[in-house]
């Protein structure tokens, strides 16, 4: 097993009707700014229900909506002036990871004076922790499982074409509300989104190469199997309580920085998904089931003792030879995606042949050369990954 520093401070509140947890979690002299995406949650009465136990004590309360599925840098930046003008000194995200990613960004660039009039330098650190001192302390109500970041440390902005990532020491949530009858009312699409990303971000940190870390491997193919278990399930029954909150807890847990301590992460599939999200506009989970089973095929070789591993303890293949288990094991991977109702072909979203020097460029541009586990995809073997993706 690696060396590893595992921090994580946020308090979760996990289950049905804990938004009657929020007046004592928010300080009770606070001026809070709630922010939200596209308006689900007011339709839904969740923005009501938040202002409504916010308001239970003497509390300043205003809003910021319209924070997109990529958050913008530009529409973020509007929120900042909010926060500065209003002197907020505490944030609450109500929604999904974009709206939580965004808030995180927010709760930089607010409080962060030395940046002032050049907050877009904030997103040029990459993975490196931005050197901020503070952040403006906030929550989050959680009503779409998918990205982990109710209790990360991590954010993806969009600027221009460009998705930067962005970390922060001072970016963990305070507390994060995890009510699973909150994303009951979620599209279908968004929900089958949610179980790709999960499961992506899982096999990133597992898929690698063995470091007898047995908790972690152990872990991450409980989360693996859970989300094989209950995936169609709870797309096609939305009330079933147990189904949706056992994504909802898989969620969290995927990307938590637990199944990820002192084992060697991948991300090779997100580094170029998130390129061809911001080239063609295609969801972000849908790039990953297109990537994912392509890099296995091609780094079969250099994968092989994890993807044996994958094959036997999740997929429960114990016949034939090893390529064949490994096969199969993608089949089932690819088959699994489809159960959902995602595709897993670049040309199923009629990015072809053409459109592959673009997401190279792209790769190219931000540093994206040298990527994997080991380092050693460089563009030349990413182009291999999406030509073997068509």
């Amino acid at each position: 097993m690696l060396n590893f520093s595992f921090y994580n401070p946020t308090n979760i509140i996990f289950g049905k009707d804990q938004m009657k947890n929020l007046d004592t979690l928010v300080p009770k002299n606070a001026k809070i700014l709630i922010t939200y995406g596209g308006g689900s949650v007011k339709r839904f009465g969740t923005l009501d229900k938040v202002k409504e136990e916010l308001g239970k004590s003497e509390r300043e309360i205003f809003e910021f909506g319209g924070i997109e599925a990529n958050p913008r840098f530009e529409t973020l930046m509007k929120a900042v002036e909010t926060v500065r003008d209003k002197k907020i000194d505490f944030l609450l995200a109500v929604g999904g990871g974009s709206v939580m990613d965004g808030t995180k960004f927010i709760a930089i660039a607010s409080t962060t004076d030395e940046f002032i009039g050049k907050e877009s330098e904030l997103l040029k650190f990459g993975f490196n922790p931005i050197p901020v001192k503070t952040a403006l302390p906030f929550g989050t109500v959680v009503t779409l499982p998918a990205t982990g970041s109710e209790m990360n440390n991590g954010a993806v902005i969009t600027k221009g074409i460009d998705k930067l990532p962005i970390f922060s020491n001072f970016t963990f949530p305070k507390f994060s509300i995890l009510d699973p009858t909150l994303t009951y009312s979620l599209p279908a699409t968004q929900v089958a989104n949610g179980v790709v990303d999960t499961f992506i971000h899982t096999v990133e940190q597992y898929v690698t190469y063995p470091v007898n870390a047995g908790f972690q491997d152990r872990t991450a193919e409980g989360i693996l199997q859970t989300l094989i278990e209950v995936g169609k399930e709870t797309i096609e029954n939305p009330t079933n309580y147990d189904a949706r909150a056992n994504l909802v807890w898989c969620a969290t847990m995927a990307l938590n920085g637990l199944i990820g301590s002192g084992v060697p992460q991948d991300w090779t599939t997100h580094m170029i998904g998130h390129e061809m999200t911001a080239l063609f506009g295609l969801d972000h989970a849908k790039t990953l089931a297109v990537v994912q089973p392509a890099i296995w095929k091609v780094r079969k070789s250099s994968k092989k003792e994890k993807l044996l591993q994958y094959a036997e303890r999740v997929w429960n293949i114990k016949d034939g030879k090893e390529d064949e288990k490994i096969d199969l094991a993608i089949m089932k991977t690819e088959e699994f995606f489809h159960s959902l109702g995602i595709k897993t072909k670049l040309s199923d979203y009629n990015i072809g042949e053409d459109d592959i020097q673009k997401i190279i460029n792209s790769l190219e541009k931000h540093g994206m050369t040298a990527l994997s586990e080991s380092r050693e995809v460089t563009l030349e073997i990413s182009e291999e990954i999406l030509r073997k993706a068509l």
